[in-house]
C-alpha cells in the first residue's frame, strides 16, 4: 500500500502527532510520500489529507479527477469532511490496514464564466476566465460594503429570480453543512442528487434557499453598482468583473472520501453539530 500524504501547514505543537503517524503506517509495511502542491503521476492508494476542511478542499483540487481515495485527519478544528481525529491515528491504521472503510463518492460543481474577458479590463484585478470545480460550493460576494450584488439565477433557462443582498451560494450535499448552511440553508445528505441555492443576506426576506436536481444547469448573471465581486470555489477567492455569467453544472467526475466502518454522515452530525446533546 503507498499513501500520499498532504499538509498545507502543521504547527509545531502537533508535528509530533505527525511524525507519529508516518511511524505507525511505515512499522506497518505503508510506503508514505509528503507531497506539496502538484501530486506525482504515480499510484496511489490513499492520500491522507492532514489539516482542517480547508486542507481538504485543497487536496481535492490537487487530486483532480485521478480517482485517489482521500482521508482527512484532523489537524485543525471542526473538521467536520475529516475521517478522524489526531488522536484517533493508531485505530484509523488498524481499521484502514484491515479494510474497515468504505469509499463514497461525492458530486462537484463544474464551474464555467462567460463574457468576462469583454470587460475584464475594467477592473485591474479582475480575472478574464474560470473553469473549475467546487467540492463544497460556489459562492458570488459584493466587494464593497453600503452596496447590494445582484444576481439573476436561471435553472435550464427558467428565470427564478434576482437576488439582491450580500451574495448567493451554490452548495452541493458535501458543501450544505458549509457556508449555505451558515447562511440558513439546509443539510443535505451527501448521496442526494440535487444543488441547493442560498441566498445570503438577501434584501428581499421572501427569498429563501431552494433545492434543484444536479441534472440542472444553473446560468447566474450578475449587476450592480460596483464593477466587480468575489466569485469563491471553495475557499479559493477569485475578482471578476460585473456583468460575467456563470454557469454551473454537475461535474463529470467524482471526489472518492473515505469513511471508516463505524461511521456515517449522521454520526458526523451528532458529534460535530451537537445533535445529540
Amino acid at each position: 500500500m503507498k499513501i500520499a500524504l498532504y499538509a498545507r501547514y502543521i504547527e509545531e505543537t502537533l508535528r509530533q502527532q505527525f511524525v507519529q503517524l508516518v511511524d505507525i503506517l511505515q512499522r506497518n509495511g505503508v510506503e508514505t510520500e509528503e507531497v506539496t502542491d502538484t501530486i506525482p503521476d504515480r499510484h496511489f492508494d490513499f492520500l491522507f489529507s492532514i489539516g482542517g476542511d480547508g486542507t481538504l478542499l485543497s487536496s481535492v483540487h490537487l487530486i483532480g479527477n485521478r480517482n485517489i481515495p482521500v482521508l482527512g485527519i484532523n489537524f485543525g478544528h471542526l473538521g467536520f469532511l475529516t475521517t478522524a481525529g489526531r488522536y484517533d491515528i493508531d485505530r484509523l491504521v488498524l481499521d484502514l490496514l484491515a479494510g474497515r472503510y468504505s469509499v463514497e463518492p461525492r458530486t462537484l460543481l463544474h464551474v464555467e464564466t462567460l463574457n468576462s474577458e469583454i470587460t475584464a479590463s475594467e477592473s485591474r484585478d479582475a480575472s478574464a476566465s474560470l473553469s473549475t470545480f467546487a467540492l463544497n460550493e460556489v459562492s458570488l460576494h459584493r466587494l464593497l460594503d453600503g452596496t447590494l450584488l445582484s444576481t439573476d439565477l436561471f435553472v435550464d433557462d427558467d428565470f427564478v429570480a434576482t437576488y439582491a443582498g450580500d451574495g448567493l451560494i451554490v452548495a452541493t450535499p458535501t458543501g450544505s453543512t458549509a457556508y449555505s448552511l451558515s447562511c440558513g440553508g439546509p443539510i443535505l445528505t451527501p448521496n442526494s442528487a440535487c444543488f441547493v441555492v442560498t441566498p445570503n443576506s438577501a434584501h428581499n426576506l421572501t427569498l429563501r434557499p431552494i433545492i434543484v436536481p444536479d441534472t440542472a444547469t444553473l446560468r447566474l448573471v450578475t449587476h450592480t453598482q460596483q464593477s466587480s465581486f468575489n466569485l469563491g470555489t471553495d475557499s479559493r477567492r477569485q475578482q471578476f468583473p460585473c456583468g460575467t455569467e456563470i454557469i454551473l453544472t454537475r461535474e463529470t467526475f467524482t471526489v472518492q472520501l473515505v469513511r471508516l466502518h463505524n461511521q456515517s454522515f449522521f454520526s458526523s452530525i451528532h458529534q460535530k453539530l451537537g445533535w445529540n446533546f
